[in-house]
């Protein structure tokens, strides 16, 4: 089964490396409304402490498979901060329509005694972009 699938794809080279990124404009003939979750939660208690953390995915099409690129800073606590960056799982359907995804991983390492968080959670419902 083909699906015609419209698009444009953008050139990127900030000095890190090449690449690509592919945004689809139109599905099946329908065209592709993006959206993005907020996510949010604390992370796991190491050397005595934990952190909060709270912000939205990137930006990706609705009524396609797809998972989300995720970024944000903790709190400070213990005087220092931690990033938490990853991709979420696949979409999760809810009963009443929508979907959430799920998210895990650990933060980068960071502190007087250097150490990382475990975090975990799912996003919230999808909201439209």
């Amino acid at each position: 089964m083909e699906v015609p699938i419209t698009g444009f794809m953008v050139h990127s080279d900030d000095g890190s490396g090449h690449s690509h990124s592919l945004f689809i404009t139109s599905w099946d003939g329908r065209p592709v409304r993006m959206h993005v979750h907020p996510f949010a939660g604390e992370t796991s208690v190491d050397v005595g402490h934990y952190h909060r953390y709270a912000g939205k995915t990137d930006p990706d099409p609705s009524g396609v498979q797809h998972v989300h690129n995720y970024y944000v800073e903790t709190t400070v606590d213990d005087q220092h901060a931690h990033v938490i960056r990853g991709t979420t799982g696949p979409a999760v359907p809810l009963p009443g329509g929508g979907h959430y995804h799920l998210f895990e991983g650990y933060t980068t390492v960071n502190g007087r005694i250097p150490h990382a968080h475990r975090y975990q959670g799912k996003t919230g419902n999808e909201a439209a972009y």
